[in-house]
């Protein structure tokens, strides 16, 4: 429920709604309305009226939260984000109610809405839930680190691959449920949101995301489920693998980390496999040997470095890693930033990537493909990087080339008969 706050005791968060149709194409003029959730002393009478641009988003709107301190202190027990609901309307379209939308204090939340054609009077209504940090889920049952693959069967790989999806199943290993395919960037940044609070500092946040990362590659480097006879990557329970929530808001500080450090995970010397990185939230649930998530953010205040406080919960003996390789995207970054005056192949493959998005996405401005970054480039790039959340700098740094190539591939491919949840 949300609580109420008494005069004085606000602070503000933002709010921007991205839609787009099936097809990954932004659907401009959706009616966008923002409402508190109901109770029996507010009748959810709208307090902000939307409409979206030429790339599907609304204007970014200021709303009311719990104080900042909330979210920043593990003894507080009210609720440190506060609720709103969502409604999208587009012509043709199914309506969309998103109830329990999350924002927090000095945070971008950013609500990805994707629209489908209407059969019938349809409605979509999502219910997102609690955060793990707020309400009480199942324990995560221990398990090892390391998984034994002494003996690899064809399917659990050689080598760590970033996949391009994951096969989430919404509830426990044996359940009826769901499965969802879902793109591993944005899986990582809803179990993330999930998880911790984006208000917390960058070094936590980097730490608390290379736990998800690694343990997520870890089910999909080993095949757990796959090998137990089952057709998904990761579950949804947090007795088994990590909190993941259909439909739920990410926010951008959380969304810019793992932009940038998403071909990470973590590492012990002479173990090929990912590590199992598991963890708990150190309040309600203590976990020697796992990382604690409010004590990773007491950490972070305290000015630990990401690496140290990894390795204040998992031993010094845990290293940051690389993947060898990135599934799904058509060429691989160069290694170094493109920016004025750089040239060649590399150049001219995102300036085609580029290009591309920009006859769907019209607010980008056309680019030739000439494989000299001259200013049209840049330009191009800026408006790229600001439609999509990134820093407007102008330069393809690594953030910018993968985004670039997602952005792409859901354009062009529409992940090639991949179900859509």
């Amino acid at each position: 429920m949300l609580i109420k706050m008494q005069v004085g005791e606000q602070d503000r968060g933002e709010l921007q709604v991205n839609v787009t149709d099936s097809d990954n194409a932004p659907i401009r003029d959706a009616r966008v309305t923002i409402s508190e959730p109901e109770t029996a002393i507010n009748p959810n009478s709208p307090i902000e009226r939307l409409e979206t641009d030429v790339s599907g988003q609304t204007q970014i709107v200021d709303l009311n939260t719990p104080p900042l301190e909330y979210s920043l202190n593990e003894n507080n027990e009210n609720m440190p984000y506060a609720n709103y609901n969502i409604q999208i309307e587009v012509p043709g379209y199914e309506t969309e109610n998103i109830r329990n939308v999350e924002i927090l204090p000095d945070s971008l939340s950013l609500q990805n809405v994707r629209m489908r054609k209407r059969e019938g009077e349809q409605v979509e209504n999502i219910d997102i839930d609690p955060h793990t940090l707020y309400a009480e889920y199942p324990e995560k049952i221990p398990e090892d680190e390391i998984k034994d693959v002494n003996e690899p069967g064809e399917i659990v790989l050689s080598r760590v691959v970033i996949p391009e999806y994951v096969v989430v199943h919404n509830g426990t290993p044996s359940s009826n449920a769901r499965d969802y395919y879902v793109t591993y960037k944005d899986y990582i940044k809803n179990v993330a949101s999930s998880e911790i609070y984006a208000t917390w500092p960058r070094a936590t946040i980097e730490a608390n995301v290379l736990a998800i990362m690694s343990f997520t590659l870890n089910r999909v480097y080993t095949e757990w489920y796959r090998n137990k006879g089952y057709d998904f990557t990761i579950t949804s329970s947090t007795a088994y693998d990590q909190k993941w929530i259909y439909g739920r808001n990410i926010f951008q500080s959380i969304d810019e980390v793992v932009d940038e450090i998403f071909d990470q995970y973590l590492s012990r010397p002479d173990v090929r496999q990912p590590i199992l990185t598991q963890y708990c939230d150190g309040k309600r649930v203590t976990c020697p040997n796992w990382l604690s998530q409010w004590g990773s953010c007491n950490l972070g205040e305290q000015g630990f470095g990401t690496l140290e406080i990894i390795r204040n919960y998992y031993g010094d003996d845990m290293y940051i890693n690389t993947a060898e390789q990135i599934s799904g995207i058509p060429a691989s970054w160069p290694g170094y930033d493109l920016t004025i005056g750089a040239s060649g192949q590399k150049v001219m493959q995102m300036q085609e990537q580029l290009d591309t998005i920009a006859r769907v996405y019209t607010a980008i401005p056309r680019v030739s493909a000439d494989g000299v970054f001259g200013e049209g480039t840049q330009a191009s790039v800026r408006a790229f990087q600001k439609i999509f959340d990134l820093p407007q700098t102008g330069v393809v740094d690594f953030s910018t080339w993968y985004k670039i190539s997602q952005i792409y591939v859901g354009i062009t491919r529409i992940a090639e008969g991949i179900p859509r949840g």
